[in-house]
Parts: C-alpha cells; sequence; structure tokens
C-alpha cells in the first residue's frame, strides 16, 4: 500500500491526499514534519514534505508525486488523454504553483502565524507577482466549470490548495480581492469545498491546526522569527 508522509496543514500534501481520495486508491497517511534531520532526510532529500512511500521507494516533490500516482493507479484521470491537452492542464498547475503559491508563501508566517512582519521588498514583491500571476490564471483559466475546462484535473488540485491562501495575503496584506473579477474561480473554490473529501481534508486539517500553530510559533522563537 502506497504512504503518503506529511501533515494535515501543508497545502501540498493535501494536493497528493485528494488526488489519492479522489481516484479511490488505497493508501496510509504517516505523519511527518520537514526539518534537516538525518532521519527526515532519509526520506525527503530536502526535508520537505510531501514524501509518497511505494514498493520501490521514495518520492518527493509535489508534481512527481503526482505524475507517479497518475502513471501507476487506476480510477479516474486526473489528466487528460490527449498530449496536447495533458501538456495544458500540467501548464496551468506549474504557473498556479509558480506563480500565485509562490509569491504568496513569502506572506505566510505573518499572516497566518502571526510571526514577524514580512521585509517591506519582499512584501512589494510579493504583490506585483501576485497581480501577474492572477492575471494570468484569469487569461488561461476556463472554469467551464473546473480550471482546464469539464474535467478535474491536477490543476485543481493546484488551483483549490494555492488560490485560497494567495487570496487571503492579498486581503490582508494588500486590501486586494484577487478573485473580485473572476466569478468563475470563486464558483469554483466553492464547487470543491462542497465536495466530501475535499470536506474531510479541511477537517483534518483544522483538528491539526492547533498543534501546528504551536510547532510553528516554537520554531519561530527559536530562530528569532517570532
Amino acid at each position: 500500500m502506497l504512504k503518503l508522509y506529511g501533515f494535515a496543514a501543508s497545502n501540498y500534501f493535501n494536493m497528493v491526499k485528494l488526488a489519492l481520495m479522489e481516484k479511490g486508491v488505497p493508501f496510509e497517511t504517516v505523519p511527518f514534519h520537514g526539518c534537516q534531520n538525518p532521519e527526515i532526510l532519509a526520506v525527503s532529500p530536502r526535508g520537505k514534505v510531501p514524501v509518497l512511500e511505494t514498493d520501490h521507494g521514495f518520492l518527493s516533490e509535489t508534481d512527481a508525486i503526482l505524475d507517479y500516482i497518475e502513471e501507476t493507479q487506476g480510477g479516474v484521470a486526473l489528466l487528460p488523454a490527449d498530449p496536447f491537452a495533458r501538456a495544458g492542464v500540467r501548464a496551468l498547475a506549474k504557473e498556479i504553483e509558480l506563480y500565485i503559491e509562490l509569491p504568496a508563501r513569502v506572506c505566510y508566517v505573518e499572516v497566518f502565524f502571526g510571526g514577524r512582519s514580512t521585509p517591506e521588498a519582499l512584501k512589494a514583491k510579493s504583490e506585483r507577482d501576485l497581480i501577474k500571476g492572477f492575471t494570468a490564471l484569469k487569461q488561461r483559466g476556463r472554469f467551464a466549470p473546473y480550471v482546464a475546462g469539464e474535467q478535474f484535473t491536477v490543476a485543481d488540485l493546484y488551483f483549490l490548495y494555492s488560490v485560497d491562501l494567495a487570496v487571503d495575503v492579498g486581503k490582508q496584506l494588500f486590501d486586494v480581492d484577487f478573485l473580485a473579477d473572476m466569478p468563475g474561480a470563486r464558483l469554483l473554490l466553492e464547487r470543491l469545498g462542497r465536495t466530501p473529501n475535499v470536506q474531510k481534508i479541511a477537517a483534518d486539517r483544522l483538528a491539526e491546526a492547533p498543534a501546528f500553530l504551536a510547532r510553528v510559533q516554537a520554531v519561530g522563537r527559536a530562530t528569532g522569527q517570532a
């Protein structure tokens, strides 16, 4: 049986978890918090989550894990059969990660964990990059009803677990609603939020939130970032 290493507060962990659940693939979750100690690095070369344990060994990096799951497991397809459409979905997912999730991430400590304010230069860059990222998503996303069209795909995994966090960053730090002129995107977030698997993952994340916040704050105090 596949084993998914990570923790419920991780958006990348939840992308893989939802993929497995939507495809109906049996798997076991293993609590795993990334860091740089030798035991963790033996499983994850960068000390990051998620990690997927297979019969052949460990896989890290979310996009590689999702590709492996799609290529080796049955259930509903999360990528189109047509090569060009398949590449388009992968491109959308990568654009969401690079131009929305990562620019928002530099502000997560301040917005979600009550930590030290984001340096002004980084905050300004985050805002500029997020504006460009959401502009690209508005142009490229179809939202008919899913990000890439009629089929739920890998792009929706990145969308669901990246856009909501970036929207919170925009509202709290920049007084901007990045979805103000994207009704299709807003409706899709609501639609996905009502599905049973997404609700189960949300409940798991909520249950783990106090312990995770305490862990983050303890690390912040130890490193002088709290």
